[in-house]
């Protein structure tokens, strides 16, 4: 008996009895549970009701045969991996191109000898198991990687070899909370993670939903990118909206938690691979994100300090409202920086959210 097929229900659907009597038999001696069909449309009713592990179909069925079958179950959700084996008379390489088209896994000819059979069902389990744990293994990574960084190193995978850093006209947003060093020795540490952990998932759902994403998390605050078009405006809104939160989260033991202050900066950067071989980093570099950085330690709490490229880039955009211009000393950079404080317009924006995040 094996233990990889003991106490696994086969759906076994063939349109003569004596060979789902030797099928039966033999899918019993490993240890399976076997149910049998005459035909698709029995097997159909039988799926309706019960949790299958594997089919075992014969592709010459009376009425509907077993491709047409496999089609419809890999349509129902619940079977689209389910290993699908097809046995027939004809050789294998007569019908094989068509099986796998129809969406079976394996097809297996008549005679059907036990170890075969056996040996072909283990290796889809196997397979099917083995998929499973990497579809587990992927949702768990995506609470970790951004969708950039997937989508680069899936790239990376099917052209064979690492991309190579390029120039990109980008919008970089740092926030922070304002005396966290202060509030990390004072708060209970249980307290201080619950909160925010909160507050970072806020912040991450705006950069989202406003089209940015997320490159990485500073302790207390996140580094976002904005691309595209609407760069510019979209990291401006984006950052108003989480102060907005903030103030409304502010409150009670969460409110010194929440005295964020935010820093927005536009330019060229370098983003590309960062470390050696064996640990990657896909990030952006270079003075834009470094200017950004620095704009948010000089953002009051609750405020957003953009630079000047910032403002000359939305200066007919109705959306945002600048200060007058700050004059800052900015370390690593040996004139006065110009910046401003940004607040909301009265328009409303014309660049929607992406509600799907």
């Amino acid at each position: 008996m094996s233990k990889l097929l003991s106490g696994k229900r086969v759906l076994l659907v063939d349109d003569m009895s004596t060979v789902r009597k030797a099928l039966g038999r033999m899918l019993s001696g490993f240890g399976m549970e076997v149910l049998e069909a005459n035909d698709a449309e029995s097997a159909l009713l039988l799926v309706a009701e019960q949790k299958i592990d594997l089919f075992l179909l014969d592709i010459h069925l009376g009425g509907m045969d077993g491709m047409e079958l496999c089609q419809r179950l890999r349509r129902m959700g619940r079977f689209r991996y389910t290993p699908v084996l097809f046995i027939t008379s004809l050789a294998e390489e007569e019908i094989s191109q068509q099986a796998f088209d129809s969406g079976g896994d394996d097809v297996i000819s008549k005679p059907v000898a036990a170890a075969v059979l056996q040996a072909r069902l283990q290796n889809q389990l196997q397979r099917n198991e083995y998929a499973r744990q990497l579809h587990v293994l992927r949702c768990n990574l995506n609470q970790y990687v951004d969708a950039r960084t997937q989508q680069m190193a899936e790239q990376q995978v099917r052209e064979g070899r690492l991309l190579k850093p390029e120039r990109r006209e980008v919008c970089v947003l740092f926030s922070d909370v304002r005396g966290f060093t202060q509030l990390s020795q004072e708060m209970e540490p249980e307290k201080l993670f619950d909160i925010l952990s909160q507050n970072l998932s806020s912040q991450v759902k705006h950069v989202y939903r406003f089209g940015g994403y997320i490159d990485k998390f500073s302790g207390d605050g996140v580094m976002a990118v904005f691309d595209g078009p609407d760069k510019t405006l979209n990291s401006c809104l984006c950052a108003l909206k989480i102060i907005e939160d903030s103030r409304e989260q502010a409150t009670g033991d969460a409110e010194a938690l929440y005295q964020l202050g935010i820093g927005i900066h536009q330019g060229e950067a370098m983003i590309g691979n960062i470390g050696i071989e064996k640990q990657l980093d896909y990030t952006v570099i270079g003075p834009t994100v470094n200017l950004a950085a620095r704009l948010c330690g000089h953002a009051p709490a609750l405020s957003v300090v953009v630079s000047d490229a910032v403002r000359q880039t939305l200066l007919d955009e109705k959306q945002v409202i600048f200060s007058e211009a700050m004059e800052l000393q900015v370390k690593g950079v040996k004139s006065a920086v110009l910046a401003y404080q940004l607040s909301l317009g009265e328009k409303p924006s014309r660049t929607q959210p992406i509600d799907n995040y």
